[in-house]
């Protein structure tokens, strides 16, 4: 099956999810191209049986390539499998339970319904993954503001830092598990 995994990036999280994706489907017998759409322009989505849409979403924001991207292509897609996948503070969510027991749903309503429906998608699939935090690309002020109190949370919440000021959220075992799966519904 040709696919197209396309994505956006702020801080390299979506970078890394994509390609343990394209991976994970290459291995699983898929044609698989990876397109960074900030650095790429897609201009033909004919050729691809299966297109997977990629995004960082920051303070319930796609990023602007992947906004282009679907916009460009909204109808195309309508008429191809595709599926979507979001790298996301979903974590932050997650610790909010105990006091708000609609924190994940609330989260991902933001960061995915809400697009999938504004933009008429009809994902085959959807992931719904945690991304990364990186304080280094803060500006001053939000690293001044936030700085102690995120790396404290980060070390309550078992998030160690895997270089200086650089948090990464990502279960991959769960990437690759909903990828499998996006493998056995594309078939069908």
């Amino acid at each position: 099956m040709n696919t197209l995994v396309v994505y956006g990036t702020r801080y390299g999280a979506t970078t890394g999810t994509a390609e343990e994706i394209a991976k994970i489907l290459r291995e699983e017998g898929f044609d698989v191209k990876v397109v960074n759409a900030k650095k790429e322009k897609i201009k033909d989505i004919t050729p691809y049986d299966l297109i997977v849409v990629g995004t960082g979403v920051a303070l319930g924001k796609w990023t602007g390539e992947i906004q282009d991207f679907v916009k460009r292509f909204e109808t195309e897609l309508t008429q191809k499998k595709m599926a979507l996948f979001v790298s996301t503070g979903k974590f932050m969510a997650e610790r909010q339970l105990k006091e708000k027991p609609t924190a994940v749903e609330d989260t991902r309503k933001i960061d995915i319904d809400d697009k999938v429906a504004k933009y008429k998608l009809h994902p085959i699939s959807i992931g719904f993954f945690g991304g990364v935090l990186n304080l280094n690309k803060m500006n001053f002020l939000s690293r001044r503001m936030f700085g102690g109190f995120i790396k404290e949370q980060m070390g309550t919440d078992g998030f160690n830092e895997t270089e200086p000021g650089f948090y990464d959220m990502r279960n991959w075992e769960e990437i690759q598990v909903w990828t499998k799966d996006l493998a056995q519904k594309a078939r069908q």
